[in-house]
């Protein structure tokens, strides 16, 4: 087991939001670390596939649980993603989805929650299975 406290982000790979979302992340859940996993429009991939995609973000989340006892994982959405290039409405739409299908298999002692990083690089509670 690796030392510290870690938790897990499933974020977009625009490095404008990296070091919001970790800092969000370690503030908030107290972690000395944050395992980022990171696509581009995660939201969307996670809400409409494909699945082979699921399958890898999925083996990597399992990684950070499984290997280094992260019990809390994000899904991050954001203002002017390339990768998923909706509005703000869609990107909920997927956030709230994918939040949905990772508590089938993130296992149910993880705390799931869905963040949102807007124009300012801001981060934003959306939904939280802790609520």
């Amino acid at each position: 087991m690796a030392k510290g406290t870690f938790v897990t982000a499933i974020s977009c790979m625009d490095g404008r939001i990296q070091e919001p979302v970790i800092n969000w992340m370690k503030k908030n859940f107290k972690a000395d670390h944050v395992d980022m996993i990171t696509e581009a429009g995660p939201d969307r991939i996670l809400a409409e596939g494909p699945y082979i995609m699921i399958g890898s973000i999925i083996d990597r989340v399992m990684i950070s649980v499984n290997g280094h006892g992260s019990r809390v994982l994000a899904i991050v959405s954001h203002h002017d993603c390339a990768g998923n290039p909706v509005t703000k409405k869609e990107h909920l739409a997927h956030l709230e989805e994918s939040v949905e299908e990772a508590m089938a298999w993130a296992g149910e002692d993880v705390r799931i929650v869905g963040l949102w990083v807007n124009s300012k690089w801001e981060v934003t509670l959306i939904h939280d299975t802790e609520e």
